[in-house]
């Protein structure tokens, strides 16, 4: 048995206590017999498209039973991969963006780019609407004739003399030229790992202390040979090999420090002088409060702004590549990017390396304006697992200790750590590497209730994680399968230990879930208010990708990969019993209404539709393919009209 540092109360209980102390549903939502009907027919195939007629989708509401003609299609399972994403096609006269801009092009009549605009005025898509989301805000909008509401533009599209810039951490082309052609001074950075290496040549263990080492496993392993008769030996406390491993630690600080005439800086860990560290660290009040999970695609900016104005009171960048932001690659700089109203954001970040988390360390200290920055290490994906990154990295406590030190060193915001239970299934580590990460310099540890193995699957394991909170010294962040007010409420008792809770599935399906925290009601939201916050974020989403034919393209493709978890939504209304909880899948249903029996369709076809609504006619040459094999539709089943 393993005891915790507070004590000697056992700290692996039963791991699937919590789930046995839920009452079975069999996984399925509690839907009123009165809304449940037969589930559609699912066509066996992989993606929507946008090229044939739609005459043969039918409507949710009025799915019959499976055809009798034959025996019901087996169900698909599994992931689409590489699956990728819709693209626009190449418009027939590419604009100078010089010429769009009303600007005078440096090329001039050598530019490979037209300068046409009757020409393009002939060819380019109608307008999508009435109303510019960018220029409605700025009274300017950097797309000119190429934006498909440009009919809002008025006579005047000038820039304005002091732009509104509602987005913070844009990168300049500059600053990743530089990345690119390794021109950047990383010696802050290095300063941190000739530390680190003086550490770790401190800790190594002389050639006496080894033969001390190895004389001391002999006489132990003697004494247990010689006790087993007479029972199992005493178990070990936990606190005494804590306390030696922060003492050895330590040491080797000091040592390292005595040679570079360092310092100790207060919130743990020790840093050289004149390092970032040594300053006045800014701080976040952790407690209470509902933080926003990194979610992978779906946490985009846009999104962040939907769940601020629900009540999401911390926010964080969707994870970010170390090696990515080092190479200078726009795309993953973007990922930083931070929206006015996020008053606490911070970013997260995946790295194998002391080498490289230190650089990247360096580098959002100075270009960036961050309240924290975060450690993945709890992703599960294999190709970030295979690499040393995410969950994989957890169970490497060395690496682990020489990436929080030098990172922590070179922030003067706090250092988080987000991990797993553990690797494998029913085998958690947690234990052994939280109760150390703020002697390392992390400032907070958020844990998942799931271990890598169990993916998403089964219930988080909130009694673990208590029992590790009462071991961490720092603020510990509760995660798994919130979805309630009630389920908040039962992780931030007092006796739990839980500082605050991170909301990652439950704001995916419903984001309000915030404001039923913190009003502590079932919001029985309509579908009018669902598709006026899906209004909101089609909004969010051209101001952030732009108004022009792409970033039409990329707002309907962000749309809809959300759309995929807010199908799961079902009305409070038509619940049998409240809560809800997060791993019952919702049966076929309809709705109170049309809409809400549209939006509660699990076929990928019917988002399309939604997103139709929002965004008008999709392309001709349109595919969606969605994540889940689950969700494919037909091709069929979209017009494309226009």
């Amino acid at each position: 048995q393993v005891f915790t540092r507070r004590g000697r109360r056992p700290l692996l209980v039963a791991y699937r206590s919590r789930r046995e102390r839920m009452s079975s549903t069999n996984g399925v939502a509690p839907v009123k017999a009165e809304y449940l009907i037969a589930p559609p027919e699912r066509p066996a195939t992989s993606g929507v498209d946008g090229s044939d007629a739609a005459a043969t989708a039918d409507s949710a509401a009025t799915a019959g039973p499976p055809s009798a003609a034959g025996p019901p299609r087996k169900k698909q399972k599994g992931m689409n991969k590489n699956r990728g994403s819709y693209r626009p096609a190449k418009a027939e006269v590419r604009l100078c963006m010089a010429v769009v801009q009303g600007r005078e092009c440096k090329f001039g009549d050598g530019c490979k780019y037209s300068h046409d605009l009757v020409a393009y005025r002939t060819t380019c898509p109608p307008d999508l609407g009435e109303l510019c989301p960018i220029y409605s805000v700025n009274g300017y909008c950097r797309f000119g004739v190429t934006c498909r509401f440009g009919g809002a533009h008025g006579a005047s599209n000038t820039p304005p003399a002091q732009p509104v810039d509602s987005e913070r951490n844009v990168a300049p082309a500059a600053l990743t030229s530089r990345l690119r052609k390794h021109e950047y001074d990383f010696s802050g950075a290095a300063h941190a790992l000739r530390q680190w290496d003086a550490i770790n040549e401190h800790r190594k263990p002389s050639e006496g202390q080894e033969a001390g080492a190895a004389a001391a496993a002999q006489a132990a392993a003697a004494q247990a040979q010689a006790g087993a008769s007479d029972g199992p030996a005493p178990a070990v406390d936990g606190p005494g090999k804590e306390e030696s491993a922060r003492a050895e630690g330590a040491t080797g600080a000091d040592a390292a420090e005595g040679l570079e005439g360092g310092c100790t800086a207060g919130g743990g860990g020790h840093y050289p002088s004149g390092s970032v560290a040594t300053r006045e660290r800014r701080a976040v009040d952790w407690r209470g409060k509902l933080y926003l999970a990194p979610l992978t695609t779906v946490g985009n900016l846009p999104y962040r702004r939907v769940c601020k104005g629900y009540g999401a009171d911390i926010t964080c960048s969707e994870m970010a590549m170390a090696t990515n932001l080092l190479q200078g690659q726009a795309s993953e700089w973007a990922l930083l990017r931070r929206h006015v109203s996020e008053d606490v954001f911070g970013v997260q970040i995946a790295g194998n390396s002391a080498e490289t988390m230190a650089r990247v360390a360096q580098l959002i200290e100075a270009e960036t304006e961050v309240d924290f920055v975060d450690i993945n290490m709890g992703c599960p994906i294999d190709l970030v697992c295979n690499r040393g990154m995410g969950a994989g990295l957890a169970q490497r406590a060395n690496k682990v200790q020489g990436i929080v030190r030098v990172m922590s060193q070179q922030l003067s915001c706090p250092l988080t750590v987000k991990l797993r239970t553990g690797y494998d299934m029913d085998k958690p580590t947690a234990h052994r590497l939280v109760p150390q990460l703020p002697g390392w310099g992390a400032a907070a540890v958020t844990l998942h209730g799931r271990s890598r193995q169990q993916r998403y699957t089964k219930l988080a394991d909130w009694d673990y994680i208590s029992q590790c909170a009462s071991a961490c010294p720092a603020p510990l962040i509760g995660n798994g399968d919130a979805f309630s007010y009630e389920d908040v409420d039962n992780a931030l008792k007092s006796e739990t230990g839980i500082s605050s809770v991170m909301l990652a599935r439950g704001a995916l399906v419903k984001p309000w879930l915030f404001t039923e925290v913190k009003e502590r009601r079932h919001w029985d939201i309509s579908a009018s208010e669902r598709l006026d916050m899906l209004r909101g974020f089609v909004r969010f989403g051209l101001e952030h990708w732009g108004t022009d034919t792409l970033g039409v393209a990329r707002t309907r493709n962000f749309l809809l990969e959300w759309l995929s978890f807010l199908h799961r939504y079902v009305p409070v209304g038509l619940l049998e019993r409240l809560p809800c909880r997060i791993n019952e899948r919702p049966p076929t249903y309809f709705g109170r209404n049309d809409l809400e029996t549209l939006m509660a369709s699990s076929m990928a076809s019917d988002w399309v539709k939604i997103s139709e609504m929002l965004l008008g006619p999709v392309p001709a040459d349109f595919h969606f393919t969605p994540k889940h094999k689950a969700n494919a539709a037909a091709s069929a089943a979209i017009t494309a009209e226009g």
